[in-house]
């Protein structure tokens, strides 16, 4: 083992999704300072080293490259679903750990890769959560879903609409849309046209935040729903008052814990929040690497792996422990109640 143990930390840092590269950098960077506090890993200090894919598939694959380049053997990342899939095909072939905190698709994970790991859920989770909610508590009379065409969203989409149609419950429109498009009137016309009174989005906040103020304006009522990608303070800065009320499906509110108070604590006093849904996956992925370097007692990738797939590992985002697909056997998305200006509630059970 070398001085000092290199982990690459890869998201957006530039482009339309820099605020989830925010919470990634900010979770992964406050675990190393606490590790290193503590003596770090069997004496070696943690060093972080940052690349930016701007959540865009191709400079993902140019980042994994560069990884692998730079001699990097662990990688806490990718933030989006289309930019840790392709990712992952490289860091596989060339014996590099990635474990992300943020992508969701099922497909990154079912591959039987044996280096891929990943400290958040998956869509074929919180699709039937949102689903299951929609259906049981809501109950409303014309569903619309739609989606950005992307892996995360349209994959998120298509498990929601899967879980709805599960119930019995006929979603009348079911349509992409472009993402980065700014004008969303002739889908608002067509949801007002087929009196939907209840949307749901599978995609990031940039759009729907948009898709939320128009349909204000343009006098449709219908309630909203969206997932992991939405619950974020971006979304009330772009949709305003129109945010209030929409439902979000995310993991449990981390920073909350009593448990976890000195980590979001020394967050805050780093002048970052804590509160987004990425942050302490980022850290738990860094403190997961740690872990797993100590139970295998070598800093070999193979051997860690093994020794990730067979512990289970008491880390700030709950015990975790991974099936052979490298997927948590514990996860649990929540359904919360966003409101404007103020934090979000956790909605009845699901």
């Amino acid at each position: 083992m070398s001085d000092t143990i290199m982990i690459a930390v890869a998201g957006p840092k530039t482009g339309p999704l820099t605020e989830y590269g925010d919470q990634l950098f900010t979770g992964a960077k406050q675990a190393v300072k606490d590790i290193n506090a503590k003596g770090g890993v069997d004496g070696k200090m943690l060093e972080i080293k940052e690349y930016d894919d701007a959540g865009d598939p191709k400079q993902a694959v140019a980042v994994a490259n560069k990884v692998v380049n730079d001699g990097v053997k662990f990688v806490v990342g990718h933030v989006t679903s289309s930019a840790t899939q392709p990712a992952s095909d490289i860091y596989e072939d060339e014996g590099v750990i990635m474990i992300t905190p943020a992508a969701t698709s099922p497909e990154i994970t079912a591959r039987g890769y044996q280096l891929t790991f990943r400290t958040f859920g998956l869509d074929s989770d919180q699709g039937p959560v949102a689903g299951n909610y929609i259906a049981d508590h809501v109950k409303p009379k014309v569903i619309a879903v739609l989606h950005d065409k992307q892996q995360y969203g349209e994959g998120l989409a298509t498990a929601v609409k899967q879980a709805l149609e599960g119930h019995g419950a006929k979603v009348a429109v079911f349509e992409g849309l472009n993402a980065g498009d700014k004008d969303f009137s002739s889908i608002i016309q067509k949801l007002k046209q087929n009196n939907a009174d209840f949307v749901y989005w599978g995609g990031y906040h940039l759009e729907l935040g948009l898709i939320l103020r128009q349909a204000q304006e343009k006098g449709l009522t219908a309630r909203f729903m969206a997932g992991d990608a939405c619950a974020n303070d971006s979304i009330s800065q772009i949709a305003q008052g129109a945010s209030e009320g929409l439902l979000v499906t995310a993991p449990k509110a981390f920073d909350a814990d009593p448990a976890n108070k000195a980590i979001a604590d020394a967050i805050k006093a780093d002048g970052r929040d804590p509160s987004g849904p990425y942050g302490f996956p980022a850290y738990s992925a860094v403190a997961l690497i740690a872990a797993g370097i100590k139970a295998a007692r070598s800093d070999d990738t193979d051997r860690v792996a093994k020794a990730i797939h067979a512990g289970t590992f008491k880390l700030p985002t709950g015990d975790l422990s991974f099936d052979a697909s490298g997927d948590l056997t514990n996860f649990r998305f929540v359904v919360s109640e966003w409101h404007f200006g103020k934090p979000k509630t956790e909605a009845s059970p699901q």
